[in-house]
C-alpha cells in the first residue's frame, strides 16, 4: 500500500488516510489527494505564523511537530485563505481553480469531522461552520451521435478491434477510465458488466447488442499468446501485452479522436462518459435510473436511487442509440 511509504506527515494525518483507506475504502488517488492537501494546509499555515525560516522552501517545511494543540489553535479565517493558496501561483496574479478551492474544503471538512467525530479529540469543530467556495455550474462538454459515429469509425489499424470495444465501452455504458482499465474477463457477462467504481462499489451496467459485438470482435483476437502472466484476466490489454493503463486509454482516445477530425483538447475519455449520460437522458431514459448506471455516489444518499431494479437499468442501456449500433450499420 503507498501509504507505507509516506513519512513525512504527523501520526495523526497518517490515522486519517489509513482510516478512509482500509475503512471507508476509498481509492489510492482519493488517499493521496487527502495526503497533498493537508500537507500543503499544515505548511501554509506554518508559513503564514511565522514558525519556519523565510529562506525555507515552500515544500521542504517540517510538518511532523503538527499535534492535537495546534490543530485546536486553527481559526477558520486561516481556513478560509487556505481555499485559495497555491505556493506555485503565490507570486502571479493567476488563481487557484474553483474545482481545486472546493476539493481542498472537502478535505479539511472530512479531517475536522474525524477529528471530531470518530476520534472524539475536537470539542468544537469549526469546519461546520466552513462554507464550500462557490463553484461556476458549467455543462458538460459532449459529442453529437453523428460525431460518435465518426469516432468510432476511426478505429483502424492493429489494434481496432480493442480501440472500437473501449469506445463503445464508454459512448454506451458510460464507465468511467478507472473503471474500463480494471475490468477483467470475469466481469463480463452475456448482455453486462460487473464494474467497480468509486469507493469500492460494486454494480451492475447493461450493455446492448453493439457492445456485445464489438466485446466478441474483440475477444476472438484478444489472446496473442504473449499476455503477461499477470494480465492474463485482464479484459482490455496494452500494445505491450499488459493490462492497459489509464494513460494508455487516454492517448488512444486523442489519437481517434483527431484521426475522426474532432477536437481532442475539448474531450476526452471523461467527456466521453458525459456523452453517454446526454444520449441516455435525450432518449428517455428517467435521470434516477442514470444515476445508478453511471454510479454517481450520492445514489447513497436517497433510498429510492438504490432501489431501481434492473428492467430499469437495461432499459437506460438499450435507450442509448451508440450501444444498439453494429459495424454494419456505419461506413467501415
Amino acid at each position: 500500500m503507498f501509504l507505507d511509504a509516506l513519512n513525512d506527515v504527523p501520526d495523526i494525518v497518517m490515522e486519517f488516510l489509513e482510516y478512509h483507506s482500509t475503512v471507508r475504502g476509498h481509492s489510492d488517488k482519493t488517499v493521496f489527494a487527502y495526503y497533498t492537501d493537508l500537507k500543503i494546509l499544515f505548511r501554509f499555515l506554518k508559513k503564514r505564523r511565522h514558525l519556519v525560516p523565510n529562506d525555507v522552501p515552500f515544500n521542504e517545511i517540517d510538518i511532523l511537530d503538527i499535534d492535537i494543540d495546534f490543530i485546536k489553535s486553527i481559526k477558520i479565517e486561516e481556513l478560509y485563505r487556505y481555499q485559495s493558496f497555491s505556493p506555485e501561483l503565490s507570486n502571479s496574479n493567476a488563481s487557484l481553480s474553483a474545482a481545486s478551492r472546493c476539493r481542498r474544503t472537502s478535505t479539511v471538512k472530512s479531517f475536522f469531522n474525524y477529528l471530531s467525530s470518530k476520534r472524539q479529540l475536537l470539542e468544537v469543530n469549526i469546519c461546520q461552520n466552513l462554507d464550500m467556495p462557490k463553484r461556476q455550474a458549467s455543462l458538460p462538454k459532449y459529442l453529437e451521435e453523428d460525431e460518435c459515429e465518426r469516432l468510432l469509425a476511426a478505429c483502424e489499424g492493429k489494434y481496432a478491434y480493442r480501440d472500437y470495444a473501449i469506445l463503445m465501452m464508454f459512448l454506451s455504458c458510460g464507465l468511467r477510465v478507472s473503471e474500463l482499465v480494471s475490468l477483467n474477463l470475469t466481469d463480463v457477462y452475456d448482455d453486462h458488466l460487473r464494474v467497480l467504481g468509486k469507493g469500492n462499489k460494486e454494480r451492475v451496467v447493461f450493455f446492448a447488442e453493439g457492445c456485445r459485438e464489438a466485446l466478441d470482435d474483440y475477444l476472438a483476437v484478444r489472446d496473442n499468446g504473449k499476455i503477461a502472466e499477470e494480465a492474463k484476466n485482464a479484459l482490455f490489454i496494452s500494445n505491450h501485452n499488459k493490462r492497459i493503463t489509464s494513460r494508455g486509454v487516454e492517448m488512444m482516445v486523442d489519437k481517434k479522436l483527431l484521426l475522426a477530425g474532432l477536437d481532442s483538447r475539448r474531450y476526452s475519455p471523461h467527456k466521453l462518459r458525459h456523452t453517454a449520460a446526454t444520449l441516455m437522458l435525450k432518449n428517455g431514459v428517467d435521470t434516477r435510473a442514470l444515476q445508478e448506471v453511471l454510479g454517481h455516489s450520492n445514489l447513497n444518499t436517497t433510498q429510492i436511487y438504490t432501489h431501481l431494479d434492473n428492467a430499469s437499468l437495461h432499459e437506460a442501456a438499450m435507450a442509448n442509440p451508440i450501444g444498439r449500433k453494429k459495424k454494419s450499420d456505419l461506413d467501415i
